[in-house]
C-alpha cells in the first residue's frame, strides 16, 4: 500500500461532488419508494436512468468496464453486480441490494442499500441492520489522522460479532473525477495500517456481508456474483468526505 498517491479535493471538486452525490441520494430515495412485490427489475434500472437524465446527470456504471445497465439490483444470494431483466420480478419476501452511481459535471458519486420486499425474514432483517451498522462503524473511523486499516477494522469487527463474513473479492475505493480512485478499502484488515487519512480525500466505503461463508462466484453473465453456499447477501455503501473528526456523508438519503 506504500506509494499510493489518494487524491487530496479542492473546494471547487467538493463541491461539483456534493452536488452529484446529492443527485445520487435523491434517486435512491425514488427508487426506494418503488419497491414492491410484483416490480420488475428492468423497470427499476429504466426509472433510474431516466430521473438521473432529468437531473442532467448520468449513470455511472452504463458502459463504465462494459457493464450493460445503468444501476446494479442484486437479489437475495447475489452479492454485486446483479443485472436487471425484464421477467426479473421482486417478490415478497426477497431482499434487493440497490447499487448506483452518477456521473456530473466530470465527479462522481456512488452509493449502495439493501432493502426488504414486503415482509421479511427475520433472519435478513438483520442480516440488513448488521451491513448498515458496519457501514456506520466504518464511517465513524473515516477520519483525519487515521489509517485506512482503521476502516477496514471496524467493518470486519462488527460483522464478525455477528457472526456474518465479510466479501473479500470486492472492495471499496477513493472516487472523485474517476469512479474508482485510490485506495482500496477493503471490508476486513488491521488497525493502524495503510495511509493516514487526510481532509479532503472522498472514499466510498461499502461493506458486502454474507449470511454464511465470504466465498462468491460469478454467473455465466459475467456480472453477476453470488454467494457460493447460495445464503443470502447483503451491501450498503455511502460515499464519504474526511473532513477533521467529522466524516461527511454526501450521499445521506
Amino acid at each position: 500500500l506504500t506509494g499510493m498517491s489518494i487524491p487530496i479535493k479542492s473546494d471547487l471538486e467538493l463541491r461539483l461532488m456534493k452536488q452529484a452525490c446529492k443527485k445520487a441520494a435523491y434517486v435512491m430515495k425514488k427508487l426506494r419508494a418503488e419497491i414492491k412485490s410484483g416490480v420488475d427489475t428492468e423497470y427499476l434500472n429504466q426509472l433510474a436512468e431516466k430521473i438521473m437524465v432529468k437531473l442532467s446527470c448520468s449513470p455511472a456504471f452504463k458502459g463504465y468496464m462494459g457493464y450493460p445497465r445503468s444501476i446494479c439490483i442484486s437479489l437475495n444470494n447475489e452479492v454485486v453486480h446483479g443485472l436487471s431483466h425484464a421477467g426479473k420480478v421482486l417478490k415478497e419476501g426477497d431482499i434487493v441490494s440497490i447499487d448506483l452511481g452518477v456521473e456530473y459535471k466530470g465527479f462522481y458519486a456512488d452509493m449502495a442499500a439493501t432493502f426488504g420486499v414486503g415482509k421479511i425474514s427475520q433472519n435478513a432483517q438483520k442480516l440488513i441492520n448488521v451491513t448498515k451498522a458496519a457501514l456506520y462503524e466504518g464511517i465513524k473511523k473515516a477520519v483525519s489522522g487515521n489509517k485506512l486499516g482503521d476502516i477496514s477494522f471496524a467493518i470486519q469487527n462488527c460483522v464478525e460479532y455477528h457472526g456474518y463474513s465479510v466479501v473479500r473479492k470486492f472492495v471499496g475505493h477513493g472516487i472523485g473525477s474517476k469512479l474508482h480512485e485510490e485506495p482500496e478499502i477493503p471490508n476486513f484488515g488491521m488497525p493502524d495500517t495503510g495511509p493516514e487519512l487526510k481532509n479532503g480525500m472522498v472514499l466510498a466505503i461499502e461493506p458486502m456481508v454474507n449470511e454464511g461463508g465470504y466465498e462468491v462466484e460469478i454467473l455465466a453473465d459475467g456480472w453477476t456474483a453470488v454467494t457460493k453456499d447460495g445464503k443470502l447477501s447483503a451491501h450498503f455503501e455511502h460515499t464519504v468526505l474526511i473532513w477533521g473528526m467529522e466524516p461527511r456523508i454526501l450521499t445521506e438519503f
